[in-house]
């Protein structure tokens, strides 16, 4: 089944090469130019992924970002200005599962689509005991139905989050530099660009620890990186 991409943004030359290119990789792609059409487009169109701009008329991407996550799991990649590294920082604290920096060329923004759905789509995947199922404590991450429960509670997680847990979660123990989780879990080249590690662990505590401040599950190893706790 063909993935549908609901592209937001208010210049019309970048909507029509990031539909041109999307559309030339077999996607189905749809479109909106300010932040309540963008809205008006999820409920209609049910898209599996969108593109979202932060500066937009009407309703900014943060906006758009922060409703869309109350209704609906829908990965974002919100477009960010360059110099803005505060705009990059609060996408993620919405739940946005990546972001692509302006100037940027259309094959990286499809190669970020390819990766995100990819991992909206994942095989069963075991685990060195051969389930598919993880448990530690009273949290169980069920990796056929791609859900996280909590005190048989279920979380909801943006994809970057669940995929930064189960990458932890099967290496417990393992301390993970920063660079290491950004090449193994995000799988491509994010130099310079560290606090999205400490960004989405951030959201993930908030999401898992009764304490986030004094966390069970996911820890730091101060100056190196994270690591999940030993089981």
């Amino acid at each position: 089944m063909t993935s549908k991409i609901l592209v937001v943004d208010d210049e019309k030359p970048i909507v029509e090469i990031l539909k041109y290119n999307l559309e030339k990789e077999g996607y189905r792609v749809v479109t909106a130019f300010d932040g309540e059409e963008a809205l008006n487009m999820v409920e209609v169109e049910n898209p599996n992924l969108i593109v979202l701009d932060i500066m937009l008329p009407k309703k900014d991407g943060f906006a758009v970002c922060r409703e869309v996550h109350s209704k609906w799991n829908i990965p974002i990649i919100m477009l960010t200005a360059k110099e803005m590294e505060m705009d990059k920082v609060l996408g993620l604290e919405l739940g946005a599962d990546d972001y692509v920096t302006k100037p940027f060329s259309a094959r990286e923004v499809t190669a970020r689509v390819k990766a995100l759905l990819r991992r909206g789509k994942p095989e069963q995947q075991l685990t060195n005991q051969g389930k598919s199922r993880l448990k530690v404590g009273p949290l169980v991450v069920d990796q056929d139905e791609v859900q996280v429960y909590n005190l048989d509670k279920p979380v909801e997680l943006t994809l970057r989050e669940y995929d930064l847990l189960v990458h932890l979660m099967t290496k417990p123990g393992f301390v993970f530099s920063r660079e290491q989780l950004l090449d193994q879990v995000w799988g491509y080249d994010y130099i310079g660009e560290d606090r999205t590690v400490d960004v989405t662990v951030r959201r993930l505590r908030e999401k898992l620890e009764q304490d986030p401040a004094n966390p069970d599950f996911i820890k730091t190893k101060r100056g190196i990186g994270y690591y999940f706790r030993p089981i």
